[in-house]
């Protein structure tokens, strides 16, 4: 599978590490009369992204606490359970959440942060069998997924 290409955006100083992980959550009213709004909001909202470069240019942001910096993005791999029949690995599948038991062990897996549900999604890696026993008797497999 080819490499995305990292994205450049501004993130607060205070998160701005290599790693870090976070869902863009959209834009937030104290941005819009920002001159660098543009460059702040320019990922997709819902969507789950991981820092891989810290740049030093520093701005200030009436946001973030001590400003903000230049960051390199890509889009990270979520991991979810889906049906065993779907868990191949570089197929390109349309996430549904099947199941409403808010109190099964499995639930948070089921329905991970940053994944929207009928968008289409790359299984980018195969984990493994599901950490608990599926209530609703299904054969779950644990994968990573990617926005296609």
């Amino acid at each position: 599978m080819a490499e995305t290409k990292p994205k450049v955006t501004l993130i607060g100083k205070e998160l701005a590490r290599n790693g870090l992980e976070f869902i863009y959550e959209g834009m937030i009213g104290e941005c819009e009369s920002c001159k660098l709004s543009k460059a702040c909001n320019n990922l997709k909202k819902g969507r789950r992204y991981r820092i891989v470069a810290v740049r030093k240019t520093e701005h200030s942001c009436p946001v973030h606490l001590n400003g903000a910096l230049s960051v390199e993005v890509i889009e990270s791999p979520i991991p979810v359970l889906i049906s065993a029949d779907m868990a191949i690995r570089n197929t390109r599948i349309q996430f549904e959440f099947s199941c409403t038991r808010e109190t099964c062990s499995n639930f948070d897996l089921c329905h991970p942060e940053g994944l929207v549900e009928g968008e289409k999604y790359i299984v980018q890696d195969v984990i493994g069998n599901a950490p608990d026993i599926c209530e609703k008797g299904r054969n779950l497999q644990l994968v990573e997924l990617m926005p296609a």
